[in-house]
C-alpha cells in the first residue's frame, strides 16, 4: 500500500508540475501576444503619422502652386487693365475733337460719361484680385 501511496504522490506531483508548466506556457504565450500587439500598434501609429506629414507637404505644395498661379493671373489682369485703359484713352483722344462740335447738352453728357468711365476704371483697379502672402 505504501507503493500505491508513493505512486499517487509521485503522479500528483507530476500532474502539478505539468499544470505549472502549462501555466507558464500560457502566461508566456500571453506575454508574447501582448508584445506582438504593441509592436503592431506602434507600426500602425507610425503609418498613420507618416501620411499626415506627406499630406502637409502636399497641401503646402498645392498652396504654393495656387499662389503662383494667382500671382501670374494678377500680372495678367494688370496688363489687361493697362491695355483697356490705353484703348479708352485712345478712343477719348479721337473723340475729343468731335465732342467740341456737339451741342452744349450733348457735351455735358459726354463729360459725365468721361467721369463715370474714370470712376469705373478706379473701381476696376480696386477690385482686381491680389495675391495674399
Amino acid at each position: 500500500m505504501a507503493d500505491i501511496t508513493a505512486d499517487i504522490t509521485k503522479t500528483a506531483k507530476d500532474v502539478v508540475d505539468v499544470a505549472k508548466d502549462m501555466a507558464y506556457v500560457v502566461i508566456g504565450a500571453g506575454v508574447l501576444g501582448i508584445q506582438k500587439v504593441q509592436v503592431h500598434r506602434q507600426e500602425v501609429q507610425t503609418k498613420l503619422q507618416s501620411p499626415t506629414i506627406d499630406l502637409s507637404g502636399r497641401l503646402g505644395a498645392a498652396r504654393d502652386e495656387i499662389t503662383g498661379r494667382v500671382s501670374g493671373l494678377d500680372g495678367k489682369v494688370d496688363l489687361l487693365i493697362d491695355r483697356v485703359e490705353g484703348l479708352i484713352e485712345q478712343v477719348e483722344a479721337v473723340m475729343a475733337p468731335f465732342e467740341e462740335r456737339l451741342p452744349a447738352q450733348a457735351r455735358d453728357l459726354a463729360k459725365q460719361a468721361h467721369v463715370q468711365a474714370k470712376d469705373a476704371r478706379t473701381q476696376l483697379r480696386n477690385i482686381r484680385p491680389t495675391v495674399v502672402a
